[in-house]
């Protein structure tokens, strides 16, 4: 198995401690940047940052759908880390500073792959399409906070 990663950035006009409030903030704003690939979305625990547990299903393909039980974490300043209880799967978001009034967003996500073909497939074709996902759900941020 072969360690799979999908990254994707935006600058953002709106400064880094607005744009990391609205990302931590899984009982209202997060719902509001979810695509229609996301589903079932549900707060178990907590709700702000370190400490939610959030449930959420996502469909990268018309085959492909992820039950997802998130923990969260705030590593450092500006990084919140999403762990799944149930695979592999680890999103980090990162907010810095980008000049006066801007940031830079920038979600990564990795899991460890399958292996043979459908690995190769896997690694070729799923970063760009969670990419896709991620470059909706960070346009729907930056509305959200350039408001």
């Amino acid at each position: 198995m072969a360690q799979v990663e999908a990254t994707t950035e935006r600058i953002v006009a709106a400064d880094a401690e607005t744009v990391f409030d609205a990302l931590a903030d899984y009982r209202g704003t997060r719902e509001r940047l979810l695509p229609e690939q996301f589903s079932e979305y549900e707060v178990r625990e907590g709700g702000d940052g370190e400490g939610t547990v959030v449930h959420w299903k996502l469909q990268a393909t018309s085959k492909r759908i992820r039950d997802c039980l998130m923990e969260v974490s705030e590593p450092t300043d500006g990084e919140l880390v999403e762990k799944d209880r149930n695979s592999s799967l680890v999103t980090t978001w990162r907010v810095t500073p980008a000049g006066e009034g801007r940031s830079r967003v920038t979600v990564t996500t990795t899991w460890k792959g399958a292996g043979g073909v459908g690995g190769f497939f896997e690694r070729t074709f799923a970063p760009k399409g969670l990419s896709r996902i991620y470059d909706a759900m960070l346009a729907k941020l930056a509305a959200e906070v350039e408001k």
